[in-house]
């Protein structure tokens, strides 16, 4: 992922803040040699203090070769993203014709070492972990080994522990542009009011140059 200088977090809290928001996001994992990398979807639960995210999948996923093949892994997140028309891009005093498209997105991506948990128990304890941050209101049995209704499952899954190294992060919303553009573009996505626009102007105008 390019990340130019203008479109990279101002300081970690930026990331974080928003990454705390979110809760779904696509695993890549290596292939194994002569295939393609897996992409998984799925949600996780992300602690900042702990410096790691955990999650599951299903025993018969076809990606756990790869994944005990090589364990370092990128967890991607995806989201606040728009097209913006050409026409609001252009220069001050261009025509607007001459303006470029363009997507408008935040992305964080967590560069992770990954740790399959098989033992019954700690599997146990890492879906308690995502149950308390998915489901914080209670209402469902805690997940017990030997114990209904969810003993029995815990043998058709394994739990994954991403121990993140590295992080990512890019918020791409103008902010290199000179201040008439950014006003055409926040003006343009204010009156499209289409999915994500708003969440683009918050950022467009959270991190303009001033």
């Amino acid at each position: 992922m390019l990340i130019h200088p203008w479109d990279a977090p101002r300081e970690d809290a930026e990331w974080q803040q928003w990454l705390s928001a979110r809760d779904f996001g696509q695993l890549a994992v290596n292939g194994l040699p002569g295939e393609p990398p897996f992409v998984q979807p799925l949600h996780f639960a992300y602690d900042p203090d702990a410096g790691d995210a955990v999650t599951h999948l299903a025993r018969p996923n076809p990606l756990w070769s790869a994944l005990q093949a090589n364990p370092e892994v990128t967890l991607s997140v995806v989201d606040d993203h728009v097209f913006v028309p050409g026409p609001w891009q252009a220069p001050p005093g261009a025509p607007t014709e001459h303006g470029t498209p363009t997507s408008f997105y935040t992305a964080v991506q967590l560069r992770c070492t990954a740790h399959i948990v098989d033992e019954p128990a700690a599997k146990a304890d890492l879906l308690q972990r995502q149950l308390g941050h998915f489901q914080p209101e209670g209402g469902s049995a805690r997940p017990t080994v030997g114990e209904e209704p969810y003993g029995r499952m815990l043998s058709g899954i394994r739990g994954i522990r991403l121990e993140v190294t590295a992080v990512r992060a890019k918020f791409k919303y103008a902010a290199h542009r000179p201040p008439e553009t950014q006003d055409r573009i926040a003006t343009g996505l204010a009156a499209r009011g289409g999915p994500g626009d708003a969440a683009a102007l918050a950022h467009l105008l959270r991190r303009r140059r001033t």
